[in-house]
């Protein structure tokens, strides 16, 4: 990137006089920092249809599942993507990896092109997905050669695939299970081992797709602990796929759909700003933001900004 910077400044001035004089870096760096964060992900436009076909075959109908989608997600982040039950959320995650192919548009993960049947294989293995349902995932007798499954069928030399699994149990903390069988694993376990089979590819992006709507709430606490920690400690870009309001807190950013478009987005307190408009959507809001509306519309004068009881309890104590 250094590089890179000083051909922009050869345009009108010596190089050189920025290599000798060490003061003559600083211009260089402020310039560096002003650049845009590297994105991961850049979704244009992206159109997927699908045909539902009635009694008689002439009765058919075409459903925009995903209607005319722009997304950019840098790497690193933490998104979540929000929408009811039939918004499109489900059918655009799968097309961050492949799954799905566009029906116009594009999607391109690191710069690869989703549509280029060439660089599928790469793509799958930089950005894993995560179903809802962990049995649907789990093909192992043994979770270590559920988790060593994935790495295999990439092609990863055999003699690097037990030092990926061991490395991937040891991240979701199921180390001591490595020779259970799944079968006798809670429903939080097994999602860990399905994000662990994930982790053993080294993805750089993990796609969870409502992970936690069949675990119980400690299950649901573990996967929604281990999704904030792989995004902060290994730098995993994490995409949340989830209609639960409390979940969505967790993200840097928020994209929310209804009718296979995006209609709003930007960080959850930006979003939860607008409950009004989010009922319509046919969504809740966290409950502080929910009783906080009620209380602004009895004239409690309260801010827009409400996530979190512990927000709110302060913002009444600062009223008495």
């Amino acid at each position: 990137m250094l590089i890179s910077t000083l051909s922009i400044w050869s345009n009108s001035r010596n190089v050189n006089e920025y290599l000798l004089f060490p003061e003559n870096f600083i211009d260089i760096m402020e310039h560096m920092s002003k650049e845009k964060p590297m994105s991961i992900l850049q979704i244009k436009d992206l159109i997927h249809q699908y045909i539902t076909y009635g009694e008689k075959e002439e009765e058919t109908q075409t459903i925009n599942a995903v209607n005319g989608v722009d997304m950019s997600v840098e790497k690193g982040e933490f998104i979540a993507i929000l929408g009811h039950n039939g918004s499109g959320k489900s059918s655009l995650a799968k097309h961050i990896n492949g799954l799905l192919q566009p029906t116009s548009g594009s999607v391109c993960l690191k710069g690869m092109d989703t549509r280029d049947h060439e660089k599928l294989l790469k793509i799958r293995q930089s950005a894993g997905i995560v179903f809802q349902n962990p049995d649907n995932q789990i093909v192992g007798s043994v979770v270590e050669e559920d988790v060593a499954f994935g790495p295999e069928n990439i092609g990863v030399p055999t003699k690097d695939i037990w030092s990926r699994v061991a490395g991937a149990l040891e991240g979701v903390g199921m180390t001591a299970y490595r020779s259970a069988s799944p079968n006798h694993l809670s429903g939080g376990q097994k999602q860990r081992i399905a994000i662990a089979g994930i982790m053993a590819m080294e993805p750089e992006c993990i796609i969870l797709d409502e992970p936690t709507a069949m675990l119980d709430p400690k299950g649901r606490q573990d996967v929604l602990s281990l999704s904030r920690e792989l995004n902060k400690e290994k730098e995993i870009t994490i995409i949340l796929i989830t209609h639960d309001m409390e979940e969505v807190l967790l993200a840097d950013k928020v994209f929310v759909m209804d009718q296979g478009k995006v209609v709003m987005s930007g960080t959850p307190k930006e979003v939860f700003a607008h409950v009004k408009e989010l009922k319509g959507y046919g969504l809740e809001v966290p409950f502080a933001t929910e009783l906080a509306y009620e209380l602004k519309k009895e004239g409690i004068r309260l801010s827009d900004a409400i996530t979190t009881r512990e927000e709110l309890v302060e913002e009444l104590c600062q009223l008495v």
